[in-house]
C-alpha cells in the first residue's frame, strides 16, 4: 500500500505547490490525480519518486520508506512515466531492455529478455522492436517508455499524463493494460490525468487536488457537480452514457476579454 503522509513541497524562490497531503492507495488500485492546471498534480508525483524532494511529510510503500533506499532500491520499486517521450538512436527493443537495468549484474539474462518479449507483445510493439525511438511518432514513443517502465516489474507506477500523445484507440488501450496490470500483478498506478471521463472509465480511485491541497479522496463517488465547481470552475454533472459514467459540462466561465 502507498501510503502519503503530511507532504509539503516548496521550490527555492519559496513559491509552495503542495501543502500537507495525506492520502492512501491499496495494492491492486488505480488511482487518477486530477486537478487544474498548476495544481501541483505533476509536482506531487515526481514527490512521490524522489525527483523532488517534500520539505515535510513521509511516502511509504508497503510500510517501507521510500525516502530511505539506494537508486538501486527504489528502481526496484517504483517507476515513472513521464509526460514527453525524448527521441533516441536507441532501439525500441533496447529501450525496453534498459528498464531491466535496476536486475541485471553481470550481463543481460534470459529472464530480463522474457520480460522485455512479454511487455512488447502486450503493447502491441512487436513490429516496432528493431526500429529506432527517433524514427517513431510521439504515441508510440509514449507506448515504449510505458513498457520500460513495466519491465521494471515495479510495485507502485507513477504516470504523467500517460495519454497525452496518444489517439483515442491507443489512450483505451494504454489504460485499459494499465488497470489489467495493476490487478493482475498487484501493483499499485498513481496517473495523472487531464481527462475525467477517461479517469472515470478505468480508475477506481480519485485524488482531487485545489490549490495544492487535497480537496477530495476516494471513489468515483468524490466526482459531484460540487467538486467539479469547486476544482475546476465548471458547472458539470455526472451522468451515465453506454452504462459508463460521463462528465458533462454545461457551462464555464467566460475568457478574459
Amino acid at each position: 500500500m502507498l501510503t502519503v503522509e503530511h507532504l509539503s513541497f516548496s521550490y527555492p524562490c519559496g513559491r509552495q505547490i503542495l501543502r500537507d497531503i495525506s492520502f492512501t492507495a491499496e495494492r491492486g488500485s488505480f488511482l487518477a490525480v486530477l486537478g487544474n492546471n498548476g495544481s501541483g498534480k505533476s509536482t506531487l508525483l515526481k514527490c512521490l519518486d524522489r525527483i523532488l524532494r517534500p520539505q515535510a511529510g513521509a511516502v511509504s510503500l508497503d510500510g517501507t520508506d521510500l525516502t530511505a533506499l539506494s537508486p538501486g532500491e527504489l528502481a526496484r520499486r517504483t517507476a515513472f512515466v513521464a509526460q514527453e517521450a525524448a527521441a533516441s538512436p536507441l532501439t525500441v527493443y533496447d529501450t525496453l531492455l534498459l528498464g531491466r537495468k535496476p536486475y541485471i549484474r553481470w550481463g543481460v539474462a534470459d529472464r530480463d529478455r522474457q520480460v522485455v518479449d512479454t511487455i512488447l507483445r502486450r503493447l502491441g510493439l512487436e513490429g516496432l522492436a528493431a526500429r529506432e525511438l527517433d524514427r517513431l511518432s510521439g504515441g508510440e514513443r509514449q507506448k515504449v517508455l510505458l513498457g520500460r517502465a513495466l519491465v521494471q516489474q515495479p510495485d507502485l507506477l507513477l504516470l504523467d499524463e500517460p495519454t497525452s500523445n496518444l489517439d483515442l484507440r491507443n489512450q483505451y488501450e494504454v489504460l485499459d493494460l494499465v488497470r489489467r496490470v495493476c490487478r493482475e500483478e498487484q501493483l499499485t498506478a498513481v496517473a495523472v490525468l487531464h481527462d475525467l471521463n477517461l479517469a472515470l472509465r478505468f480508475c477506481d480511485r480519485f485524488l482531487l487536488l485545489h490549490g495544492g491541497t487535497v480537496y477530495d479522496v476516494g471513489d468515483r463517488s468524490v466526482i459531484t457537480t460540487e467538486s467539479l465547481r469547486t476544482v475546476y470552475g465548471v458547472e458539470a454533472q455526472v451522468t451515465q452514457a453506454a452504462g459508463e459514467p460521463t462528465v458533462v459540462v454545461r457551462s464555464a466561465p467566460p475568457l478574459p476579454e
